[in-house]
C-alpha cells in the first residue's frame, strides 16, 4: 500500500511495476495507492533543480526528483492528488488546477514553457493505468486490522531527515519519524503495537548536511566500497562515518523504539579498531544530547570510545552465539549507549543472513 503521505510520480511508478513484472513478481491485486496521495509532475523536477542551483554552496543535496516542490504544492493547497486524475473533462477541476499550476511554473522558470493541455492529456492517460490501483487505503487498513490481519508499516528516509525533527534545513519534505505512520496512512496510534528502528553498524548520509562522525579519505572510501554505499535512487556515493550513539538515542526517544535492527555488521569485519561516538564536544563542553541548532553541528567534534575489531568474517552468521566475542561486545555497547536492545543483526546482503535475537519483540511478532 502506498499511503496518502507519499508523493507519487506516475511514470516512475509504472517503470517500477514493469521492472517487477519482468522479474516475475505479479503486482495486480497486490498493490494499492491512496486516492489522497499527491502527484509529482514534470515541472516539480524543474523547480527543484532551479531551487538547488539558487542555493549555491548551501545546497540541500536533494534527489532532484521533484519531491520537495510536490510537497510544497500540497501544503500550499494547490497540489493535485491521485484521485483528482479521474476528472478527464477539459473544463473540470483537474484541468483548472493543471492550467493554474503550469502558468505559475512558466512565470518562475525561464526558457521553454510547459503546455498545460499536453500535461493534462498525459495525466488523463496515466489515470487509465492507475485507476485499478486507487482506493481509500485508510479504510482498507482499518478493515484489515478489524479482521485480525497483521500489518507492517514501513517509513522512508530516517529520523535525521524528518522535516520537523531532523537536521533542518538538510532534511526531507515530510515526517519520517513515527508520527508519519498515522498522518501518512490515516490510521490511529493504537494500531501500532511496536516500533522497530533500523540502523547500520556505522553511519551514512546521502547529500549535504551535518555528519559529525564522517570519515574522509581512505577510511571513508573503504566503508563505502565494502558497504556498497551508493544512493538507491540516484547512485550518488553516500558519506560514511562511525556509529553515532547521540543521534541514535535521539531517534530512539523520538520514535519510542522497542528494538533496533542493526544492519551491515559484516562491513566492519576487516577493521582493526572501531569507534563509537558517545558525545559531541563544542568548545569546552561535552554534549550528549542532540541539538536543533544548525551552527552546533557545523562546529562540534565527536567524542569517541575505542573498541577492538574482530578480524574474522561474520558474513552469513545466523546465530548470535556464533559471532566473534568482539562483535558481540560491539553490539552490546551499541545497546547500552543507544538505550535500546538490538533484536536483529544483519550479516550479509542475502535475506537469510540475519540473526533474530531470542526473546525479542521481533521474534515474538514473527511467530
Amino acid at each position: 500500500i502506498i499511503g496518502n503521505g507519499v508523493v507519487v510520480d506516475p511514470q516512475a511508478l509504472f517503470s517500477e511495476i514493469e521492472e517487477l513484472n519482468k522479474q516475475g513478481i505479479e503486482t495486480a491485486g497486490r498493490l494499492l495507492i491512496s486516492e489522497k496521495a499527491h502527484v509529482i509532475l514534470p515541472y516539480h523536477r524543474e523547480l527543484e533543480l532551479l531551487a538547488e542551483a539558487r542555493r549555491g554552496k548551501r545546497q540541500i543535496g536533494t534527489t532532484s526528483r521533484g519531491i520537495g516542490p510536490s510537497y510544497e504544492d500540497k501544503v500550499g493547497r494547490r497540489g493535485i492528488r491521485i484521485g483528482d486524475l479521474a476528472d478527464s473533462s477539459s473544463d473540470g477541476l483537474l484541468a483548472q488546477a493543471v492550467r493554474e499550476n503550469v502558468s505559475m511554473r512558466n512565470r518562475l522558470v525561464g526558457g521553454s514553457s510547459v503546455n498545460w493541455e499536453e500535461l493534462h492529456s498525459d495525466l488523463c492517460s496515466a489515470w487509465l493505468q492507475l485507476a485499478p490501483l486507487v482506493t481509500d487505503t485508510s479504510r482498507f487498513l482499518h478493515d484489515a486490522s478489524s479482521e485480525g490481519s497483521r500489518i507492517l508499516f514501513e517509513g522512508a528516509q530516517g529520523a535525521m531527515l524528518d522535516i520537523d525533527h531532523g537536521t533542518y534545513p538538510f532534511v526531507s519534505s515530510s515526517n519520517s519519524t513515527i508520527g508519519g505512520v498515522c498522518t501518512g496512512l490515516g490510521v490511529p496510534p493504537r494500531m501500532i503495537d511496536g516500533v522497530l528502528g533500523v540502523a547500520k553498524a556505522y553511519t551514512t548520509r546521502v547529500g549535504e548536511g551535518p555528519l559529525p562522525t564522517e570519515l574522509v579519505g581512505r577510511e571513508g572510501n573503504r566503508l563505502r566500497e565494502r558497504g556498497k554505499e551508493y544512493g538507491a535512487s540516484t547512485g550518488r556515493p553516500r558519506r560514511c562515518g562511525w556509529y553515532d550513539s547521540v543521534a541514535a538515542r535521539y531517534a530512539v526517544r523520538l520514535n519510542g523504539l522497542n528494538e533496533l535492527a542493526l544492519t551491515k555488521l559484516d562491513v566492519l569485519d576487516e577493521l582493526e579498531e572501531l569507534k563509537i561516538c558517545t558525545a559531541y564536544r563544542i568548545g569546552d563542553r561535552s554534549v550528549s544530547e542532540f541539538s536543533a541548532d544548525t551552527s552546533f553541528h557545523e562546529s562540534c567534534t565527536p567524542e569517541y570510545e575505542l573498541l577492538p575489531g574482530w578480524h574474522r568474517p561474520t558474513v552469513g552468521t545466523r546465530k548470535f552465539a556464533d559471532l566473534p566475542k568482539e562483535a558481540k561486545n560491539y553490539i552490546r555497547r551499541i545497546e547500552e549507549l543507544s538505550n535500546v536492545p538490538v533484536a536483529i543483526v544483519s550479516t550479509g546482503a542475502d535475506r537469510e543472513d540475519t540473526i533474530v535475537r531470542k526473546g525479542s519483540f521481533v521474534e515474538n511478532w514473527l511467530t
